[in-house]
């Protein structure tokens, strides 16, 4: 079950008792993580435009939980850069200067080569083969027409890469930026490209040699820098709204 498919079970038409993060089932994962998820899947596909507030009393109430789990999934979208605090007015979706973009790829191009270089001799055929099916799972989604679900699978991809990296303080360093990464990722309107960019990377990291696996990752990064659109703040709040 997906964040989206959690929260909407959450629901109820006859008004079902509201949950706290307690009260989830130990099988699941923590509330406020499902509810970080949706908010943040919701940003990234433009239902939530930059400059839209979001207030934890009618987040509560949408999505039938208490505040508690929500008012953590806002902390925790402020401190990946999503979300900026606006004091009495709550929390508000970020928005990202042309400098800003050109700041995020800068720092995404220096942690992301040192990842895919450690990946390529740290990554056991278990690594390799969740890397695989990744990328798998991405090619499956395209091709029944769920753009979303593939880019979130290249998202997935990219976080796998740090997660196999096992370097705690590069981790450190990259988990807050990736909330924006995923973001710069969802401004790619040729996603068969992206795909057969992150199997070129993949086959890098796979050939156990980090020079190629470095040089692999600069060449992906730097072709989607230049590639990134300048005019992206008119065209980021429906760029991948969901068609009704």
């Amino acid at each position: 079950m997906d964040a989206a498919e959690h929260i909407e079970s959450l629901k109820t038409t006859n008004g079902a008792k509201m949950l706290t993060a307690d009260q989830t089932p130990a099988t699941d994962r923590p509330l406020r993580e499902t509810v970080r998820d949706t908010l943040r899947t919701r940003i990234f596909e433009g239902h939530y435009a930059p400059g839209a507030r979001l207030v934890e009393r009618d987040l509560a109430a949408e999505f039938n939980v208490s505040r508690l789990p929500v008012r953590e999934a806002l902390r925790m979208l402020r401190q990946e850069g999503l979300l900026s605090d606006r004091g009495a007015r709550g929390a508000e979706v970020s928005s990202l200067s042309p400098k800003d973009v050109e700041d995020l790829f800068d720092v995404r191009q220096s942690l992301e080569v040192l990842a895919c270089r450690l990946v390529a001799v740290r990554a056991t055929p278990e690594d390799l083969g969740l890397l695989e099916g990744l990328l798998e799972e991405a090619e499956r989604c395209l091709a029944k027409g769920a753009v979303m679900e593939a880019h979130r699978a290249n998202s997935d991809f990219h976080d796998a890469i740090t997660r196999i990296a096992d370097n705690g303080f590069l981790k450190a360093a990259l988990e807050p930026l990736q909330g924006r990464m995923h973001w710069l990722f969802r401004h790619v309107s040729d996603l068969p490209e992206l795909i057969q960019e992150h199997r070129d990377l993949y086959e890098a990291i796979a050939s156990g040699d980090p020079d190629r696996a470095a040089a692999q990752s600069a060449s992906h990064i730097g072709k989607y820098r230049e590639q990134f659109p300048d005019d992206f703040q008119k065209t980021e709040p429906a760029l991948h709204r969901k068609k009704k």
